[in-house]
C-alpha cells in the first residue's frame, strides 16, 4: 500500500474519529442556560431589609427516550438583612414532573398546590443577606404536552409567601422527535408533539367536519365548564 494511500486512510480516520467526539458532546451536554427570575412576582410584603427571589436556567434539555431532565432551582436575598427561616418549593405541572430535589422532602399529594402533579419542601432557614442557595432538581418532561414549574418562597409554616416564579413553562415552538434530545426554553409554551413522531395534532378544514352531534356536545361541555368556572369562589393559592 503507497504511503499516499496510507496517509488518504488515515486522514479519514482522524475526521471520523473527530466528528464522533463532536456528536457526543453536543448530545451529552446539559445545555443549562443563564439565570432567570422570568415569571416571578413579589406576592406578601417581605420583612424590611428582606429581598426575595428565586431563578431558574433559561435553557434545559429532555432526553427523548427517558423524558429525563435536570435544572438547578435557586433562591436569593438581595436584601440588606438575614431572611429568618424560610422555605422553598418546587411544584410541576402537566407534562413536567418533579422527581427529586436534593436535601428536600416531597410533598403529601394532599398538599400539592390545585393542579400540580408534583412537589418538594426546601427548609431554607436563614438565608443571610446578598447570599444564595441553589437546588438540584430531577425531573421528566413529557414533550407530547406543555409543561410548566413553580418556585414560591415561603415563611418556614407557609402561611405567608414572599416570591413566587410562576408557574412559567418550559417548552419549544421547534419540536424535534427523532433528536436525541430537546431543547426547551424557560417562558416559551410548548408545542407539543403529536403521536406518530413529527406530525402535530390537526387543526382547520378537518377539524370542521366533526359530526354535528359531537360538536354540539362539545359546545355544551364548554358551556358548562365555563358556567362552573364563573360561580366558583374566588380564593387564594400558592401557584
Amino acid at each position: 500500500m503507497s504511503s499516499r494511500r496510507m496517509t488518504t486512510i488515515a486522514g479519514s480516520l482522524v475526521t471520523a474519529a473527530f466528528s464522533t467526539v463532536m456528536i457526543f458532546s453536543v448530545t451529552a451536554s446539559a445545555d443549562e442556560g443563564p439565570a432567570s427570575s422570568k415569571g416571578g412576582k413579589a406576592v406578601d410584603e417581605a420583612p424590611a431589609g428582606v429581598e426575595l427571589t428565586t431563578t431558574l436556567p433559561e435553557t434545559i434539555s429532555v432526553d427523548n427516550s427517558s423524558q429525563k431532565t435536570d435544572l438547578t432551582a435557586t433562591v436569593k436575598n438581595d436584601g440588606s438583612k438575614d431572611s429568618g427561616k424560610i422555605r422553598l418549593l418546587v411544584v410541576g405541572f402537566d407534562g413536567m414532573t418533579v422527581k427529586n430535589v436534593q436535601g428536600c422532602s416531597p410533598m403529601e399529594e394532599k398538599d400539592l398546590p390545585e393542579g400540580s402533579n408534583s412537589g418538594f419542601v426546601c427548609p431554607v432557614d436563614n438565608l443571610a443577606a446578598g447570599k444564595s442557595k441553589s437546588y438540584a432538581v430531577d425531573a421528566t418532561f413529557d414533550v407530547k404536552k406543555t409543561g410548566k414549574i413553580c418556585l414560591p418562597v415561603q415563611t418556614s409554616d407557609g402561611k405567608k409567601t414572599f416570591w413566587q416564579q410562576g408557574p412559567v413553562p418550559f417548552g419549544t415552538t421547534n419540536p424535534s422527535p427523532n433528536a436525541p434530545a430537546t431543547p426547551l426554553l424557560l417562558g416559551t409554551d410548548n408545542k407539543p408533539v403529536a403521536p406518530g413522531g413529527d406530525e402535530l395534532p390537526k387543526t382547520g378544514v378537518e377539524r370542521d367536519l366533526l359530526p354535528l352531534g359531537a360538536a354540539g356536545a362539545s359546545l355544551m361541555a364548554a358551556g358548562v365548564a365555563g358556567l362552573w368556572w364563573s360561580q366558583r369562589r374566588p380564593r387564594r393559592t400558592t401557584c
